[in-house]
């Protein structure tokens, strides 16, 4: 087992060294011409880092192969990228921010790519494919130009970006983890590429960032090919410091009633039906007798006190953001006026075990996840990635703006509204039942319209392969 062990190792490592794109072969930069033998040291440890950590992640795919493999060897091209990145940094000026996009437009394409696995029809590689996209965003860390950029520290960075891949990472080890080691091997050593490889690399060679050539080349935007879309690290505002006091604490009342999508809302909170709630609106909260046409959620109220009864047993209520990048909401139970409003494309939001209650998020974030809530309300304005449902019962969330991605698993009774702007959103049901979309009327003055997503399918044997399609109903 062990000469096999070190077999694949070697196997991975040579591969490595032989990637075209630059950057872990020694002899020859990717333009072609002769370069020395690297020695600098910290260029060195990454290829320490490449061997050690990425050996093993790239000897399990080895083993489970289809398309494991197929963004495992993606994997291996952003580090490769990277190297080479950081080879050029040491022989370059720091860019201007034009410029610094222009400068890694390599590695956005690279992360495009793998981004680019996730989209469609979900395989059953998906798990492993998300954990490798989202992870990526790790080695954006190069793109840190100080205090006032909109990024964390390298250090920050890399553990904040591992803990949005960690959500898919997990799954593979929950679903493999009595069926197939090399998976289980696979999900170990990616985690261990970044915590703790790439951390303690960051940490032991560039803390502060990249390390640019004062009398090095200039970077212009002429030095890499153009067409590529810039990355997102450096396109969003600086993200603002976090809240000062607790978003539970007193607040404006509201003096106008609640109407609307926000009637609907407070339905759920009520511990009325779901579903009998929304069949129970009054003639005034219909769209084309309204006054005003708003459709969010009124100004947070000042919220009693919770009594014992009121807390989760899973653990206390909680809403904070954690590390700067990640807004946690966990355990609120009956709270009907949860504000987020002081957020940033770069971060994320992970709602977990609430129940009858309402959140708002106001402004842009990168993705949100609902996990394990009942009779929960969401309301959001855009989001970067995606919007993901998943182990939840009796739930409504409102997209007020964009979505491109929007996916429904394991859930029981999910109520969907779409604004104009996210009528193109592509929507992903798994193991669901009860899924119910609603888009705005024809024009202002129309109600929503409410369509069902199939549930159930047929599927008939014709031409030598099975024709899939879905079940309709008819009836009064």
């Amino acid at each position: 087992m062990e000469k096999d062990l070190v077999a694949r190792l070697e196997a991975a490592v040579a591969r490595l060294e032989a990637l075209p794109v630059a950057g872990f072969h020694a002899g020859i930069s990717p333009s072609g011409a002769a370069e020395a033998q690297p020695v600098d040291p910290a260029i060195l440890a990454f290829d320490e880092l490449a061997a050690k950590f990425l050996g093993r992640v790239s000897a399990a795919a080895e083993k489970i192969g289809g398309k494991v493999l197929e963004a495992t060897r993606i994997l291996e091209e952003a580090f490769a990228v990277k190297r080479d990145l950081l080879i050029k940094a040491k022989q370059s000026q720091k860019p201007s921010l034009e410029n610094l996009a222009e400068f890694l437009k390599p590695l956005n394409e690279v992360i495009l790519k793998a981004s680019a696995l996730t989209e469609g029809r979900r395989t059953d590689a998906f798990n492993h494919q998300k954990s490798i996209a989202d992870s990526l965003t790790a080695l954006a860390w190069i793109a840190y130009s100080g205090k006032d950029c909109g990024m964390s520290l390298p250090i920050s960075h890399v553990e904040e970006s591992w803990q949005m891949a960690e959500f898919y990472n997990n799954k593979v080890l929950v679903e493999y983890r009595n069926k197939d080691p090399d998976h289980v091997e696979w999900a170990k050593a990616l985690k261990e590429l970044y915590l703790p490889g790439l951390r303690d690399y960051v940490k032991g060679f560039y803390p502060l960032g990249p390390v640019w050539a004062s009398a090095g080349v200039a970077v212009s935007t002429s030095s890499t090919s153009a067409g590529m879309s810039k990355p997102p690290s450096t396109k969003a505002p600086a993200p603002p410091p976090p809240p000062s006091a607790s978003l539970f604490s007193s607040e404006t009342a509201s003096s106008r009633p609640k109407e609307g999508m926000s009637a609907v809302f407070q339905e759920i909170s009520s511990g009325k039906s779901v579903a009998g709630g929304l069949r129970k609106v009054t003639d005034d909260m219909k769209t084309k007798n309204r006054t005003d046409r708003t459709s969010i959620v009124g100004a947070s109220e000042k919220e009693p006190r919770a009594s014992s009864s009121a807390f989760s047993k899973a653990g206390p209520p909680k809403l904070e953001l954690q590390m700067g990048r990640k807004w946690a909401v966990e355990n609120q139970i009956g709270k009907k006026h949860l504000v987020i409003d002081d957020c940033d494309s770069k971060q994320s939001v992970y709602i977990f075990g609430c129940k009858d209650s309402v959140l708002q998020v106001k402004g842009k974030v990168n993705n949100i996840t609902v996990d394990k809530c009942s009779k929960m309300g969401i309301v959001f304005t855009d989001v970067v990635a995606a919007c993901e449902i998943v182990n939840c019962n009796g739930v409504e969330v409102q997209c007020q703006g964009s979505a491109p991605t929007i996916s429904i698993d394991n859930t029981a009774g999910c109520q969907l509204y779409l604004s104009k702007g996210s009528l193109e959103a592509s929507i992903t049901t798994a193991k669901s039942s009860e899924i119910n979309v609603l888009v705005p009327g024809a024009s202002s003055d129309d109600d929503w319209v409410e369509h069902a997503l199939p549930q159930q399918f047929v599927h008939t044997f014709k031409d030598g392969h099975f024709v899939t399609s879905p079940v309709s109903h008819s009836g009064g």
